[in-house]
């Protein structure tokens, strides 16, 4: 059985997948799904959260032999979970078979403006590190969220999440950590050595779709860009991301 790895990204969980991860699961089949969370988040908040990329490569690693998995993997990552992605990739290439990256950026090969939209610095200290749970998940919504809802259906959006912050909470020193892991990794110059799909969502307030584009041209991979979803692309248009990525499995012969 082909074993899907979802990670997702900074100061996130598994939880944030939302309805993706059942919609994804459905559009798999047969495929199992797991969903990892790294330490500092989620279940894991009271954990101290790696500050590499490096070792939150080995973590995952480490978890999928402790729950049963073997390889090769097929891996769905977003941004920080991208990162993990590549460098795992890197390092046990016989391992994942697939991976598809979400508006993922690598030091390598993207300045650090293009990394991180400098305009957003200011209420990234001020919020993240020094608000409330609620100010950072309102902050963190408005970033990487640009899908239309009513008045309701956003209150009911936030109030979730910051349940999921009050229930699971992330300490200051894991969020720097995680911050400090993304902003220092340094990719290999070189492509993987596996077939990669990147889904971009061109109104991404967080990071800017120039990242992914380098990346498509100089690694010569297929890329597929949604015109208007944020940085949380399967939960602004969830739908789109399963449809592209059952149309690139099929196409490159991994159905």
């Amino acid at each position: 059985m082909t074993t899907w790895v979802l990670l997702r990204g900074l100061m996130r969980e598994k939880r944030h997948w939302g309805e993706f991860s059942a919609q994804f699961k459905k559009a798999m089949g047969e495929q199992q799904i797991v969903m990892l969370d790294f330490p500092g988040n989620g279940g894991l908040y009271s954990q101290t959260s790696m500050n590499s990329v490096e070792g939150m490569a080995n973590y995952c690693r480490d978890q999928l032999r402790v729950l049963g998995c073997k390889p090769p993997y097929r891996v769905l990552a977003l941004s920080l979970g991208a990162m993990v992605a590549v460098e795992w990739s890197k390092r046990h290439p016989g391992e994942i078979e697939r991976m598809v990256l979400i508006n993922t950026s690598l030091g390598q090969h993207n300045p650090f403006y293009h990394r991180l939209r400098p305009a957003n610095y200011p209420a990234l200290v001020r919020f993240l590190v020094f608000g409330s749970k609620l100010q950072r998940e309102q902050l963190i919504l408005r970033l990487t969220s640009t899908k239309e809802r009513t008045h309701d259906e956003q209150a009911e959006l936030q109030e979730q999440w910051t349940n999921y912050a009050l229930e699971s909470p992330i300490t200051r020193t894991n969020i720097l950590r995680q911050l400090y892991a993304a902003l220092r990794y340094r990719a290999a110059p070189i492509a993987p050595s596996v077939p990669v799909l990147l889904l971009v969502g061109l109104g991404d307030r967080l990071v800017d779709a120039k990242c992914s584009l380098t990346l498509a041209e100089q690694w010569g991979c297929e890329i597929k860009l949604h015109q208007a979803a944020g940085h949380d692309l399967p939960l602004d248009d969830g739908s789109w991301v399963t449809e592209q990525i059952s149309q690139w499995v099929v196409e490159t012969g991994g159905i």
